[in-house]
């Protein structure tokens, strides 16, 4: 398969997954500096690698949030996050993937990710003072 057919397919996933406006606001935050990268992000990461048959949609969605958690990157995971939601993830099933993250990689290391991932389920918003760890 060559690159503009994997870029197409990636293409196609991410915005199942994220929402077409969340993708092009994400592809256009670098402007044509970025570009190269998001050629990257669509045809291998989403193209190739989200497409193989060996793991289902759910199952990447809350393996991307477990390493998006344990590397500190909530912004990240927060976009996994809701992509998680776009595969089927359900809310206890994150939660005991941040847990594991807690247990395994240290609470600090879930803190954050847990109250995005509690405003993501809908169970607070950005604005409440109660959300802030």
């Amino acid at each position: 398969m060559d690159t503009s057919e994997l870029y197409a397919r990636g293409l196609r996933r991410r915005k199942k997954m994220f929402g077409e406006a969340d993708v092009e606001a994400r592809m256009a935050a670098a402007g044509a500096f970025g570009a190269p990268l998001q050629n990257i992000i669509n045809a291998y990461v989403y193209g190739d690698i989200w497409e193989r048959p060996g793991l289902p949609g759910d199952v990447r969605s809350l393996v991307m949030l477990g390493i998006t958690a344990a590397s500190n990157k909530p912004a990240e995971f927060r976009v996994h996050a809701k992509g998680a939601l776009a595969n089927g993830c359900t809310k206890a099933q994150v939660q005991d993937v941040l847990l594991l993250v807690a247990m395994y990689c240290g609470v600090p290391a879930a803190i954050e990710t847990t109250r995005i991932a509690a405003e993501v389920f809908g169970e607070t918003s950005a604005a409440d003072p109660a959300a802030k760890p």
